[in-house]
């Protein structure tokens, strides 16, 4: 990739269904991707596994929105268990941060006793979120920051949770892949609509958004 990349050449990429990764933490170039399967998060079939449900209930973490943006990119870059190196390296952090004073790239941070344990970071255009990455220090930290991101999303009126790629971990939560051109159709629609990224949920808004529905239906 060239030197002259710049925050604004990476939003107009983002708008076509491209984004830029790196080989590894430590490489210093940058190249752009654009899968012909995409891997994107269904709102209205998020899915909450029980155990999660009780995980949220019990309060142990808090949850906050664009604190500590650069944390949760370190975070999401540091090497750990079954994930030895990481995408996202100097420059791409280095855009990512620009894109964050900008207004236009977000975190939601996972905080325990104080400290950070979790997280993810994306951007936010028009009513579509592009879910970068995410990381845990403790169990089920990033799992917590993905329920709250759905539902802001939810109740921001956003339409497109784009996760990029699809994993089993994904899944669980309702991820699905769809082929590019119906990506596109989708990123297209998005993008004609203003979605409100503001957080964080209480937890009264956390049920209500993501399972109060399905307890009632099942008590």
């Amino acid at each position: 990739m060239t030197a002259d990349i710049t925050p604004e050449l990476v939003l107009k990429a983002y708008a076509y269904g491209v984004f830029p990764m790196a080989k590894s933490r430590g490489d210093t170039d940058v190249f752009w991707v654009q899968p012909k399967l995409r891997g994107v998060l269904p709102l209205d079939d998020f899915h909450v596994p029980r155990s999660l449900k009780k995980r949220l209930r019990q309060g142990k973490f808090t949850v906050t929105i664009d604190q500590d943006f650069t944390g949760v990119m370190e975070g999401c870059a540091e090497s750990a268990e079954g994930r030895p190196d990481t995408w996202i390296n100097d420059r791409i952090m280095a855009l990512f941060v620009a894109l964050h004073h900008a207004k236009v790239a977000h975190s939601i941070e996972v905080w325990e006793d104080g400290a950070l344990v979790g997280g993810l970071y994306g951007l936010a255009m028009g009513s579509a979120f592009f879910g970068e990455s995410m990381f845990s220090r403790v169990t089920d930290a990033s799992k917590v920051a993905l329920c709250h991101l759905v539902a802001i999303m939810k109740r921001g009126d956003f339409t497109l949770l784009d996760t990029q790629f699809i994993t089993d971990h994904l899944k669980r939560f309702g991820t699905i892949e769809i082929s590019q051109q119906d990506y596109l159709t989708q990123l297209s629609a998005a993008l004609t609509r203003k979605g409100t990224f503001e957080g964080p949920v209480d937890q009264r808004g956390l049920e209500a958004l993501l399972f109060s529905q399905r307890i009632t239906q099942t008590s």
